[in-house]
């Protein structure tokens, strides 16, 4: 306990330190600067401001107040990284969720890490942490690794090196922005998943996609059972079609009473007699107790 109040003063010494005008840091070579750059600084929420070059657009409203409750019992357990832009003037480079949960509760500073840069690095780095480091959905990581081709210039084989991932892992990634606009939000949203966008993709008419799509949300395919209708469909096959789209009829109903029930999303797998299984997904800790107590009737 300690250790970690001292941290934090030192923390908030050097955010003192920033505030200074005439130790004004704009290098890594001004003086000072070694003590700030990449250590730890108790920043105000209000000299932060939001990175353009944020891969994720797409915020989920409950995990959000989720983590926001995890940071007002517990803290800001990992900081945050900023890049220095003027005085007293800060932009987020990764950590953009823990920023937002922090004001959420009224938080006035959060810990984080400074580092200076210009905006290419900073797009590289935003790009490249958060594709390592944050919970992106497919689509996003996607978009990320399409925009560091783009604006930075990166062949597929120099990503790969730049960020851990074999080109086959890559070239899959960059595949799910050939699905319809419709599809990609529903795997944003937790709707389908990157095995479902993945045999979608074999598909080159947009509206046949959709309607493929719909069965998947509609009646709980699996990947598996997708593949499958997939192939049907581009064989001809409708006979094959129809016995995998079929769901038993008592599934239809109670699915939308347990999503209810839960606040959560819910997949049901069946086949025609009557076995199947149930999955709920969570997206932390805190989530996965609420669910638990439910089910517990707690």
């Amino acid at each position: 306990m300690a250790k970690a109040t001292r941290k934090q003063a030192l923390g908030r010494g050097l955010s003192a330190l920033l505030k200074d005008p005439d130790n004004d840091i704009q290098s890594a070579s001004d003086k000072n600067a070694d003590k700030v750059v990449g250590n730890i600084v108790e920043l105000d929420l209000d000299v932060i401001e939001v990175n353009p070059f944020q891969p994720r657009s797409h915020f989920n409203d409950e995990a959000l107040k989720e983590l926001a409750t995890s940071i007002r019992e517990l803290g800001v357990i990992q900081p945050i990284t900023v890049r220095k832009l003027e005085f007293n003037k800060f932009q987020l480079v990764s950590g953009e969720r823990r920023f937002r949960a922090s004001k959420l509760i009224g938080l006035e500073t959060i810990p984080a890490y400074i580092r200076i840069a210009n905006d290419q690095e900073s797009l590289e780095m935003a790009l490249v942490e958060n594709i390592q480091r944050q919970d992106l959905d497919p689509i996003e990581i996607a978009l990320s690794y399409q925009r560091l081709i783009d604006e930075i210039q990166l062949t597929q084989e120099k990503l790969s090196d730049r960020v851990g991932k074999k080109r086959s892992t890559i070239a899959n990634y960059l595949r799910l922005l050939k699905l319809d606009p419709i599809i990609q939000t529903g795997i944003r949203d937790g709707f389908a998943s990157m095995g479902h966008g993945r045999a979608l993709v074999n598909i080159d008419k947009k509206e046949d996609q959709i309607a493929i799509y719909e069965k998947i949300v509609g009646q709980s395919l699996s990947v598996r059972d997708t593949e499958k209708l997939v192939k049907a469909y581009q064989q001809g096959d409708t006979v094959t079609a129809k016995k995998i789209s079929n769901s038993p009829d008592f599934i239809k109903g109670a699915k939308n009473e347990l999503i209810d029930h839960l606040s959560s999303k819910v997949a049901v797998q069946a086949t025609g007699n009557g076995k199947g299984k149930i999955t709920i997904p969570f997206g932390s800790e805190e989530e996965f107790m609420r669910i638990k107590n439910i089910l517990l009737g707690r």
